[in-house]
């Protein structure tokens, strides 16, 4: 109705004042929750739950390697993982953030930049994970498969590697999907593993699914055992210097735009 807070999903256009979206896209934000957590919540935390239950099927006593354990979704993943009794979770992360992941629930934090994390996760589980969460693509989906258990599952929901400076590479765009991992049915019967593939945006048109999983997502919000974590807030004119402080891997949590128009009214309303 006209007045409600509401949270919302939509592919693009929401770097705006103003944003149309559909009234099936939109959710009633739950009390106590605030606009800048409501504006962190829906693509990370359905993206990690679908990820890790409907695909992953998750259950007590497994384990799961996060990858950008510090980032919007692998906050939520790792979050969604304590839901779940005595889960493991490995996350990648660099050596900077290993204390906030720690205090976040994870068990084992890998420094990706100086360590082959396949190894480290060996050595301290050598039958390897059950589920894999790949945003990466390349060469690391290929690693993350053979870290599964026999039964386990590797959720590829992404092609960070395409990026790897300011500017694109070509080299490394050609090099990565070169890399691509492929594999086909025969060998997955072979290995006893599954692979599965995610893209929460062609996904839009799937109201009623989405809506349950957000309900089982507002459930857990209100009993007080998910949170979005929110590392900082910018201003629409300084978007540059937001992708920045992204791109450079300095976030530990959701990285947000507002209108500034909104910030000049809360200081009049402080006033």
């Amino acid at each position: 109705q006209i007045g409600d807070r509401v949270m919302v999903l939509a592919r693009s256009g929401l770097w705006q004042e103003v944003v149309n979206v559909p009234a099936n896209q939109t959710w009633l934000i739950p009390e106590g929750m605030s606009f800048q957590e409501a504006a962190a919540f829906p693509v990370n935390y359905i993206t990690a739950y679908m990820i890790l239950f409907d695909f992953g099927n998750l259950r007590p006593n497994q384990s799961v390697l996060v990858h950008m354990a510090a980032g919007g979704v692998g906050t939520a993943a790792v979050q969604l993982c304590k839901t779940v009794e005595n889960v493991t979770v490995f996350g990648t992360a660099s050596a900077s953030k290993h204390d906030a992941l720690r205090e976040s629930g994870v068990a084992h934090p890998i420094d990706y930049r100086t360590m082959d994390y396949a190894e480290e996760v060996r050595k301290i589980s050598p039958r390897g994970v059950d589920i894999v969460m790949d945003p990466l693509g390349g060469s690391d989906t290929s690693k993350g498969f053979h870290l599964l258990k026999p039964m386990g599952k590797l959720i590829t929901y992404g092609v960070t590697n395409l990026i790897t400076g300011q500017k694109k590479n070509l080299m490394a765009m050609a090099k990565t999907w070169w890399n691509q991992f492929s594999i086909n049915a025969l060998q997955l019967l072979h290995h006893n593993k599954a692979m599965c593939g995610y893209d929460l945006g062609n996904m839009e048109e799937e109201y009623e699914l989405l809506g349950g999983v957000i309900t089982q997502l507002m459930n857990l919000y209100n009993q007080g055992k998910i949170k979005p974590k929110i590392d900082s807030v910018w201003p629409f004119e300084k978007v540059a210097d937001a992708m920045r402080h992204m791109q450079e891997k300095k976030n530990v949590g959701k990285v947000l735009l507002v209108p500034e128009v909104l910030k000049e009214e809360s200081k009049k309303e402080e006033n």
